[in-house]
């Protein structure tokens, strides 16, 4: 499989670039939107919270604190939220390519992937730029943010992949996914502290994967110290389980999908 990839590397990366292109196609700015947008969200951000709001951080001082707080957990809850968003529709959405052309179908998720993370990287480059100019920036600690960005996109690929193939068959899970995801977002602590929360409550939080994964940006961020690892490592074994899960199911269902497509 691996080998196939390799061999359509090619119609992936077109694939990708023709999707990136498409967002700005027509538009007089151009992929100057791709710096708009993002700066914008920082702005408001911090206008509305930092200095209108006053809203403050418990134990941290400082003006942009809770700006960082919020760009943090938005911008990478942004990635996972568009790998399983547009992992799990991929194969429908695709529908007519794949009776038409003869291909790896493990490309489509791919190209998911590839393109969402291409996105976040334009976003994430210009928070950190926020970081530097503001005075936030974390030092050599935010090279954490590799391996925990890396249990973070298993985990989105694990879980796309087991709702886009049974998507294919059921079209509820589409469905009830996207109702899902609007609970989720608001039961991870990124607009609010956990603190916040009543501590039989924030006990809870320990079993939501996105809930440790926004807790070690924060941690990164905010607090400028390296994440814990051992909740990490919970959602790690979780990120495989999917991703096994996952493959499983599209190797013993990818002809099916055909069919039912």
């Amino acid at each position: 499989m691996l080998r196939a990839l390799w061999a359509f590397r090619g119609f992936v990366l077109t694939s990708v670039q023709r999707e990136f292109a498409a967002r700005y196609q027509n538009s007089m700015l151009g992929m100057a939107w791709m710096v708009i947008h993002p700066l914008s969200m920082i702005v408001v951000y911090t206008v509305i919270f930092s200095q209108l709001m006053r809203s403050r951080l418990p134990g941290v001082d400082g003006t942009f604190a809770y700006s960082v707080y919020l760009c943090a957990g938005l911008i990478t809850w942004g990635l996972f939220a568009e790998v399983v968003t547009r992992a799990q529709t991929v194969f429908i959405d695709n529908a007519n390519l794949l009776k038409k052309l003869s291909f790896p179908r493990l490309c489509l998720p791919l190209i998911v992937v590839l393109s969402a993370v291409l996105n976040f990287l334009v976003v994430f480059g210009l928070f950190v730029l926020f970081l530097l100019v503001s005075g936030n920036f974390p030092g050599w600690v935010v090279l954490a943010c590799v391996p925990v960005l890396a249990i973070q996109l298993a985990f989105s690929v694990g879980l796309g992949m087991t709702l886009g193939v049974f998507n294919v068959f059921f079209r509820d899970v589409g469905q009830g996914a996207t109702i899902v995801m609007q609970f989720w977002f608001w039961l991870t602590p990124i607009v609010y502290p956990r603190t916040v929360l009543p501590e039989r409550v924030q006990g809870w939080l320990a079993w939501n994967p996105m809930a440790v994964l926004m807790d070690a940006y924060q941690q990164i961020f905010v607090w400028h110290t390296l994440p814990a690892w051992q909740p990490l490592a919970g959602v790690t074994v979780l990120a495989l389980v999917l991703c096994a899960l996952g493959w499983r199911l599209f190797r013993r269902h990818a002809g099916e999908m055909v069919d039912e497509l």
